[in-house]
Order: C-alpha cells, then sequence, then structure tokens
C-alpha cells in the first residue's frame, strides 16, 4: 500500500515546486499576445504545471470509488486550479473579470488563444504595410533607422512570412535617404551579394566617414582660440611704413580678432566691402525712388483661388490635435443628431466663436473596412473642415503614430486606418459616402435653370452642361433642347448679300456719245 499511495503524492508533488530564478511575467492588458504567452507557458513550465493547460480533466468510473484513484484526481483538480489562477493573475484586473468563469485552466487558455490569436491575424497585413511604407529621413542616423527596419522584418519573420538575405538587404539599400543617392547606386552596381551583416558594416563605416567629414568642414573648427594680427594702417588712408619699421612686425596693442562678417561687394565671407579685390558695384542710391515710381504705373490684381461657400464643404475629416472635441459641418453626415436648444458657442483657437446647432454621432467607414465610430460629435455649420480630437481617440485607448508625411490610427495592436499629409494637415482615408439629394432649396433667391447655366459657361453647348451635370459639377436640372438662345443665334447669323446690278462686260459698253448737239 505505500508504493501505491506514492502515486497521488508524485501526481500532487509539482504542486508544491517552488522556481525562486524565474520571473513572473508581467500582467496582459491585451497587447502583444504571442510574447506573453510565451513567457507564461515558460512560467508555468518551471513550475510544473504547463501540462494542465492541454490534459482533459479526469473523472471516475462508475462504480470506482478506490482510495488511490480519488487522490490522484483531487491531486490533479488541485494542480489545474493553481495553474488556472496563475493565469488569472497574469491578466489585469479589466481581463480578469472577463476570463474568471473558465472552469479548468485549459477552457482558460483555449479562450485567450481563440480571442487575441484571431485579433493577430490582421497583424500581417499591418507589419507589411509598415514595412512597404518604411522611408529614412536624412535627419535621423542611418544605422539607427536600420536596426528599427530589422525589426520590422523580425516581426514579419515571426509570423511566418519569410524573406530571403538578398531581399532583404535590397529593400534596405533602396530604403536609404535621399543624400546618400551616390552610395545607394554604388551599392546597386556591385556584383558581389552582401548578407544584411556585411551592408550594415559598410553603412556604418560610411555614416562615420561622412561624421568626421562634417565635423572638420565645420566653419571657424580649425580656427578654435586663434587670434591673428590686425594690421595698423589703412590702405586708404596711410601708405604702409618701409625700411626698418616694416620688418618690426606689428606694436604692441594692436591685436583684433578678424572679421567674420559678410561683403556687401561680392556676397563673400571673412572680409568686408572696402578690402575686396573683386571689381566694386556700381553705385544704387536711387534704385528705391526708381521702383517706386514704376510702382504706381503698375496694374496690380489679385485672383481668390478658394472659395468658402455655405453647404460645399469638403466631405473629408482631418486629425487636430489640438482639437478638444469632434467637429463636423455637414448635417446629412451624422448618424443620430440632436438639436441644441441653449445657444452653445464653439469658441476657436483666435478668440472667434461659432453657433453649435446640435451633437450627435458620426460613423466613418475607413478604407480598411473597419467603421471608426465618433460619439458626442458637434453639429457647427459654419466651420470649413470636419475635426477628429486627436486628444479624444488617444483618451479612449487608440494609437496614433505620425511619421514620414502620413498617420497610422490601431486600438490594442489593431489596425483601423490611416491618412496622409494634405495642404499641411493630416487627413484620413475615409470611404466616399454618396450625399443626400436636398429636394428642397434653402433659399429663395437661387433659380437653376439651363439658360442661366448656359451663359454663365460663356454659351456652351447643352452637351457640355449635361456632361458637367453628370460629374456633379454643377447643379441638376431639366434641359430643353428646343429652345434656342437668342445671343448664340445672333451671334451665328451670317450677313445678308448686297444688292445685284449689271456690269459691262462688252467691248464699247462704257462709250457714251451725245447726238443731240451736233
Amino acid at each position: 500500500m505505500a508504493s501505491n499511495g506514492a502515486g497521488p503524492a508524485n501526481s500532487a508533488a509539482p504542486v508544491t515546486t517552488s522556481v525562486n530564478h524565474t520571473e513572473k511575467p508581467d500582467k496582459f492588458n491585451g497587447l502583444d499576445f504571442k510574447r506573453w504567452r510565451r513567457k507564461m507557458l515558460f512560467y508555468l513550465t518551471t513550475l510544473n504545471l504547463a501540462r494542465f493547460l492541454t490534459e482533459e480533466v479526469p473523472t471516475l468510473k462508475e462504480g470506482e470509488q478506490n482510495a488511490e484513484s480519488v487522490s490522484t484526481v483531487e491531486a490533479w483538480n488541485h494542480s489545474d486550479f493553481l495553474c488556472r489562477n496563475y493565469v488569472l493573475n497574469g491578466l489585469a484586473d479589466v481581463l480578469y473579470n472577463v476570463f474568471c468563469e473558465n472552469k479548468t485552466a485549459k477552457e482558460l487558455w483555449k479562450s485567450l488563444d481563440q480571442k487575441y490569436k484571431t485579433e493577430d491575424a490582421g497583424d500581417k497585413k499591418f507589419l507589411v504595410g509598415r514595412f512597404l511604407d518604411f522611408k529614412m529621413l536624412n535627419s535621423k542616423p542611418v544605422i539607427s533607422q536600420v536596426q528599427e527596419l530589422q525589426l520590422i522584418l523580425h516581426d514579419i519573420h515571426a509570423e511566418g512570412m519569410t524573406l530571403s538575405e538578398f531581399f532583404q538587404v535590397a529593400a534596405i539599400i533602396e530604403k536609404l535617404p535621399p543624400a546618400w543617392k551616390d552610395f545607394k547606386n554604388y551599392l546597386k552596381h556591385k556584383r558581389k551579394e552582401m548578407n544584411v551583416e556585411e551592408l550594415i558594416i559598410r553603412l556604418r563605416i560610411e555614416e562615420d566617414n561622412r561624421n568626421s567629414e562634417r565635423r572638420l568642414f565645420t566653419p571657424n573648427f580649425a580656427k578654435a582660440n586663434v587670434v591673428e594680427h590686425g594690421d595698423k594702417y589703412n590702405a586708404k588712408r596711410k601708405p604702409r611704413p618701409s625700411g626698418k619699421d616694416s620688418k618690426l612686425g606689428a606694436r604692441k596693442g594692436t591685436f583684433k580678432k578678424k572679421f567674420v562678417g559678410k561683403c556687401y561687394n561680392c556676397d563673400g565671407m571673412g572680409h568686408k566691402a572696402s578690402d575686396c579685390k573683386k571689381p566694386k558695384r556700381a553705385r544704387e542710391a536711387n534704385t528705391v525712388d526708381d521702383i517706386s515710381h514704376d510702382v504706381s504705373n503698375i496694374n496690380l490684381c489679385a485672383v481668390v483661388s478658394k472659395v468658402n461657400m455655405i453647404g460645399s464643404n469638403p466631405r473629408e475629416w482631418w486629425i487636430d490635435t489640438g482639437a478638444t472635441r469632434h467637429v463636423c459641418s455637414d448635417k446629412e453626415m451624422f448618424a443620430t443628431l440632436q438639436e441644441s436648444e441653449y445657444g452653445e458657442k464653439l469658441y476657436m483657437g483666435n478668440s472667434a466663436t461659432s453657433e453649435i446647432k446640435g451633437q450627435g454621432k458620426v460613423v466613418l467607414k475607413m478604407t480598411s473596412g473597419k467603421e471608426l465610430t465618433l460619439n458626442n460629435v458637434l453639429y457647427v455649420s459654419d466651420i470649413r473642415k470636419n475635426l477628429v480630437s486627436g486628444s479624444l481617440l488617444n483618451k479612449h485607448g487608440f494609437r496614433i503614430v505620425f511619421e514620414s508625411d502620413k498617420v497610422v490610427v490601431s486600438k490594442n495592436g489593431m489596425y483601423v486606418g490611416r491618412g496622409y499629409v494634405s495642404d499641411g494637415l493630416f487627413k484620413l482615408n475615409v470611404m466616399a459616402i454618396k450625399p443626400k439629394v436636398n429636394k428642397v432649396n434653402p433659399s429663395a433667391y437661387v433659380l437653376e435653370s439651363p439658360y442661366l447655366w448656359h451663359g454663365r459657361l460663356g454659351h456652351v453647348n447643352y452637351d457640355t452642361i449635361r456632361r458637367l451635370i453628370n460629374l456633379k459639377n454643377i447643379p441638376t436640372f431639366q434641359i430643353d433642347k428646343s429652345h434656342k438662345c437668342e445671343i448664340c443665334v445672333e451671334a451665328k447669323q451670317t450677313r445678308s448679300s448686297f444688292k445685284t446690278i449689271e456690269r459691262n462686260t462688252e467691248p464699247l459698253d462704257l462709250i457714251h456719245t451725245d447726238v443731240c448737239d451736233l
């Protein structure tokens, strides 16, 4: 019986095993599930509890009540209880409440895999996008940027997407900054193949050489703490002394620094215009008067290239990190809208105010296929651009990365959408939504007719007007083909012919004889 009793004791022995040299992994908060999973699996392995993540629950057969089987099941349940709670204690408090209902360690581990491995499925596309969009800048060290690119390549390999060594070398060479154009062409034309380590060594040597040359040619680098002798005698005022005195050198008290300003004669550095050796410029004292005299005869005109028309605001959305609220100018883009009754005001950065006409929810369909729901969006009809508050997105767990003239929005490691720089601002890539057509025109002073647009567009033909309507460049209206424009008809009329006359074409037709005065 002693030997039989050793079975349950041995199965329960791993429960009491303590490993002090193993550090417990950090709490999982929803990010980097693969890394946390590997750490937790290693931690449970050191505790001899990893097998309970895959084993089924042992059960007693019907009628089996011997002490050995009962103790074995109890020991297994106790070890499974420890394994399950080790995993639960490795979760953040928010996730603990979600997964604590799982009864066994295997169910808990399976639930975590189903939830977060599925969400990580989009990481492959996100990593490929990061790799393709990565660009090196002249303002950063090349080696540090190559290391960032290597981290992206490592993540790609970790996802199971294998890239050859030659492809990695060619990609790193192609992504070198513009200042390295000559060295990039040199590497492209090398016939001998290199691996990534050899390429990094060459790049490090080239960067060190460039840094040393930059320090060497820094202005005043070789002239630090050097005092030069000044010339006491001016060449224009007094002649230089000759004879014995000229060989004695500079007198005491005549030391001064060399002139480091700009020459107004040749625009060179290091000498004055009075000491310039190049031909003197012509005097231009009266240039300002002549120019001001000619300016009065110039016809100046200004052309307005942008018109802010009420009701014609673009439907793009712009990320503004300085905005504290989401703002929309188009009423039709709201999924739900509650009209404002208290006359609230929206304060701009220049102390100007705009009336808030309502507040609601806007759903943006991103080009990635995901929908971004903006809550508590202010409806301000007279604002020129629709704004997405960067601070509110960050407050609700979104991650916004600005890099290389683009912005990437993600949440909990999941890619949401992106945008690009346009006119100095970051514009989100939002799928175009067909606007609703207002059948009732709010203005009583606007009358749309084909004759009006025919005159506005320089009396073009009606086929051109129909194409403009199809392109949504002008409002929609009916065209009456039977109508004739009086101005066009008058302009296309031909001149009427002159009256017919008789011409004398026969001989002696023009001879007149006076027979009455014979």
